[in-house]
């Protein structure tokens, strides 16, 4: 189980370190007796989540360990772990073990031997406070939970300008209400309230008798402390968004069912293992709706991402905040970059995107293929007004507030459905068409920027009051010729002799939770000229649960070298779903996405760079460090190192400058040379096999291809001073590489007498005499060389 932050997408981030947390053997999480023996364990010792093929019993379960890990050996190196909590009551996929470290992979691997064990994963404990040094800071894992945003005066941890204070309730009323500005008082005049919708709402709890509230059913506590209460504010202020009734900061669902789920600490720390008891009791007690408004880029981390993939497998429609990690490009946080969850970015008043919101696109397809459009939709995030902990109502900012608008909206829209409809046609592939469907497309950011667009309540509600089970592709349409929402496709045109342009659509599959593509996709050119376009397909194989991907490859064909113009056309698919209950056939739908390309000339050979994408490590094979050793706070590089996310300046000021850049997403040996001018190799962590090695030595020779290398840092001493102690593997963990792999890049270099050095520079240099800035601050010339 893996601990995790509270990282609600609220501002600012904060500054986080390592250590152990104890769990109190009479916590709802305590421990229990010693596998096989009943003692006790003596430290050191790890936890892990032990998950099974099936659903027992924990002392099934339990039993089965036992046995299964019987003998002198192992008697004594582990131990069962009590988790003391609601779920306790219903069976459960998973145990959570504690395992002495000396017999730790004697263990795992006996465990792991057990017929009835699915896998075994290792819990990482982190917690929150301020950084002990600046040459050891700690790397950014697992889900994250930032502290309050709050805008203004703070006074006690609570907003100065609330309802308890003169001045403040003047500002309140002149800020017009989130609810209003979707117009949810024309639902709540046509009778929709969110009556009999039930929301579960994962945060910090709240309080029983809190006078904002008409409908609170359940408040269940899955930490280790004993209290069902909210003493930070931040899960009071999320039921307030979705469900409160106070005139001054009313929700949008107030009749909604209120199921408070208090999965962090008051010192917001919870663990993987917590999430996985509370969202099988979320699947066991049948919830409509879930807010997470937490993120994190561990989207390796399976034992959460799969049980959410459960989770709306079983009907319940989850949102999430994509994260504040903007305005960087490339860091959408899990859960909310699952394409089965509901991903909400932030707007302020004026409809410009947060600097705060994180960016598409998504980067569990990195480094060989092509991320997806994230967020789902976006909603305002500045300045939003919820409830306090005990009355009155304050102002939060951030994507964990924008997550919880979006949320109440689906309460709101849930109820337009009557009650004995609702399973049949609601699911989380059917909410998600109505709200990007009924988006409003804002004129100036792009689709890694706004996803479908603003949420539009109304619109929404006209698709959904009518709705009837289909499949559909997001988007719907693919106009290359639309700037700047189709950025970075809509930047450059595309050309004979290319590599593939890859775009990544997502399949929403409102027929039922898995489905099928029935027949090949098929490429329909509007007009005869559109035969030079040459469109391959991959997509899902399943597309479970709910959603799936079609991957398209555009590539203009040999004889339209010379053609320029606009190729249209549209590509056609159809999904068919087995029938549901009480039907004889399934369920089939034929899905459109409309193609608008720009075609020129293949461009000269001068003016065509490769970009090298296949050396770049993928996030998190191994603790790869931030480029820039100045952050201190989030020093993982987990942005994808692509074109497209933190590299998006670049190719903005390469294609202004008139050059075509295409991506290679395989070796070195798999491209001619003869094609391009410059082969571009910008901060790449990989290794190189010796055939790329001679063949780029044989392209740069005897092909006048140029090589332009751009590496960051590698400097063992400093590599050195970065190594933590991670509590998952009790281990020290050290960087695999520097911001860039030198070792590797001078391998790749020395056919050409060149080699790249370690020394870090920072401040103000000069080379051949021509100063040049680091961008720190400081004012200090050094004369240095290349290579």
């Amino acid at each position: 189980m893996e601990k995790r932050l509270a990282y609600a997408a609220l501002l600012p981030v904060l500054l986080l370190t390592l250590r152990i947390l104890p769990l109190p053997s009479g916590s709802p999480n305590g421990s229990g007796g010693v596998g096989g023996e009943g003692g006790t364990l003596a430290p050191p010792a790890s936890r892990y989540v032990v998950r099974f093929l099936e659903y027992r019993r924990a002392e099934e379960h339990r039993e089965y360990l036992d046995g299964g890990l019987r003998g002198a050996a192992l008697a004594a190196s582990w131990r069962w772990v009590e988790r003391r909590n609601p779920a306790a009551a219903f069976p459960t996929d998973f145990a959570v073990l504690e395992i002495r470290d000396a017999y730790r992979e004697a263990v795992v691997a006996a465990v792991r031997a057990l017929g009835r064990v699915r896998d075994v994963h290792a819990d990482a404990t982190y917690s929150r406070s301020v950084l002990s040094a600046p040459d050891r800071p700690p790397p950014r894992r697992g889900k994250l939970f930032t502290a309050m945003s709050f805008e203004g005066g703070e006074e006690g941890g609570e907003m100065a300008n609330s309802s308890s204070v003169t001045w403040g309730r003047r500002l309140l009323l002149q800020r017009s209400q989130v609810t209003s500005l979707f117009g949810a008082e024309r639902l709540w005049g046509r009778g929709f309230t969110g009556k009999n919708v039930k929301m579960a709402i994962f945060d910090t709890g709240i309080r029983a008798d809190h006078p904002h509230f008409r409908n609170i059913k359940e408040r269940t506590n899955w930490t280790n402390e004993d209290t069902l209460n909210d003493n930070l504010g931040h899960g009071t202020f999320v039921a307030g968004v979705i469900a409160g009734q106070d005139a001054e900061c009313p929700g949008f669902a107030p009749d909604t069912e209120i199921y408070a789920f208090r999965v962090f600490t008051d010192a917001q720390i919870s663990y993987t293992s917590w999430f996985l008891d509370a969202f099988n009791y979320a699947i066991a007690t049948g919830m409509d709706v879930l807010n997470l408004s937490i993120g994190g880029p561990d989207y390796l981390d399976l034992p959460f991402v799969e049980k959410v993939w459960e989770l709306t497998a079983n009907n319940i429609i989850m949102v999430s905040a994509i994260g504040n990690d903007g305005p960087l490009y490339g860091t959408l946080n899990n859960p909310a970059d699952q394409s089965d969850v509901i991903g909400v970015g932030g707007i302020d008043y004026n409809n410009h995107i947060a600097s705060f919101s994180s960016r598409g696109m998504t980067t569990w397809e990195l480094p060989h293929g092509y991320g997806r459009v994230k967020p789902d939709v976006v909603a305002y995030s500045r300045d939003i007004i919820g409830s306090k902990i005990s009355t009155g109502c304050k102002t939060l900012s951030g994507t964990s507030v924008a997550s919880p608008v979006v949320a109440g909206v689906v309460c709101l829209l849930f109820s337009v459905i009557s009650e004995d409809k609702r399973k049949s046609i609601l699911n989380p592939a059917a909410m998600k068409q109505a709200l990007v469907e009924g988006a409003s497309k804002l004129p100036g950011p792009n689709m890694y920027e706004q996803g479908a667009g603003k949420l539009d309540l109304w619109q929404s509600y006209e698709i959904l009051k009518n709705y009837q089970p289909r499949a559909s592709i997001f988007p719907t349409m693919l106009d290359f010729t639309d700037c700047p929402y189709f950025w970075p496709f809509c930047r450059q045109p595309i050309y004979a002799g290319a590599m593939p342009v890859i775009f990544n659509a997502t399949i929403l599959n409102g027929m039922g939770v898995i489905g099928y593509v029935k027949d090949q996709p098929l490429w329909q050119p509007s007009e005869d000229i559109g035969n030079l376009l040459s469109v391959h397909f991959t997509y899902s194989d399943v597309i479970w649960p709910w959603t799936g991907y079609l991957a398209l490859y555009l590539q203009v064909k040999d004889e339209g070298s010379q053609f320029s113009g606009i190729i249209s056309g549209n590509v056609t698919l159809t999904i068919y779903t087995p029938a549901a209950h009480g039907e004889s056939s399934p369920r089939i739908s034929t899905c459109v996405l409309y193609l608008k390309i720009k075609v020129v000339p293949t461009p000269v050979r001068s003016k065509r760079i490769l970009w090298d994408q296949y050396h770049n490590i993928k996030y998190p094979s191994g603790y790869v460090p931030r480029d820039s050793l100045n952050v201190h706070n989030d020093i993982l590089d987990w942005h994808g190192d692509h074109l497209h996310t933190n590299f998006h300046i670049l190719f903005n000021m390469l294609r202004d400058a008139g050059y075509y850049i295409e991506t290679l997403g395989s070796p070195l040996t798999c491209f001619d040379a003869s094609n391009y001018g410059t082969l571009l190799m910008v901060d790449l962590e990989d290794e190189y096999f010796d055939e790329e090695i001679q063949k780029l030595r044989n392209d740069v020779i005897h092909k006048g291809l140029g090589i332009a290398v751009f590496a960051e840092w590698y400097h063992v001493d400093t590599m050195i001073k970065m190594t933590f102690f991670d509590e998952n593997t009790r281990s020290w963990w050290t960087p695999i590489t520097g911001g860039a792999n030198i070792p590797a890049l001078n391998e790749l270099l020395a056919p050409f007498g060149i080699a790249l050095g370690d020394k870090i520079l920072t401040g103000d240099f000069s080379i051949n005499a021509v100063l040049n800035s680091w961008n720190d601050g400081s004012r200090r010339r050094e004369d240095c060389s290349l290579w």
